[in-house]
């Protein structure tokens, strides 16, 4: 890949938006808008910092069974990096109010034929 292939303006644009508008979600716990947002398929991986999701079935349920409250989160250090047309990584450290530890997460995002989706997630507490 050459560097005129790496963040173009116009698929960074993308990419950041899906990005944004996944973390709009998650902290209103718009648990339809995070499904849509995962690739609906058994291979998407989703390791946080309690739970290890294989498949959007069990990245569903634990959606569904993740309490709504205390979700706001102020985020730092996020880079965003698109290789090509179809393929980005977005990376960001994560504060919650009266938390002290940091959060770290970290998402692989494809072009599919119905648009951005996260293939794998991870997220992790420093301490």
């Amino acid at each position: 890949m050459t560097p005129e292939h790496i963040d173009r303006p116009a698929i960074l644009a993308e990419v950041t938006a899906a990005f944004y508008r996944y973390e709009q979600a998650l902290i209103g716990n718009d648990v339809e808008v995070l499904d849509e947002l995962f690739w609906h398929d058994k291979r998407t991986v989703r390791l946080g910092a309690g739970e290890n999701l294989y498949g959007i079935d069990e990245i569903r349920a634990f959606r569904a069974a993740r309490p709504s409250k205390g979700l706001e989160r102020e985020l730092r250090n996020t880079v965003i990096t698109t290789f090509g047309d179809d393929y980005a990584v977005c990376s960001t450290e994560f504060t919650r109010e009266g938390v002290e530890k940091i959060g770290r997460q970290q998402q692989t995002w494809v072009r599919l034929p119905c648009g951005w989706r996260i293939v794998a997630a991870q997220v992790s507490l420093m301490s």
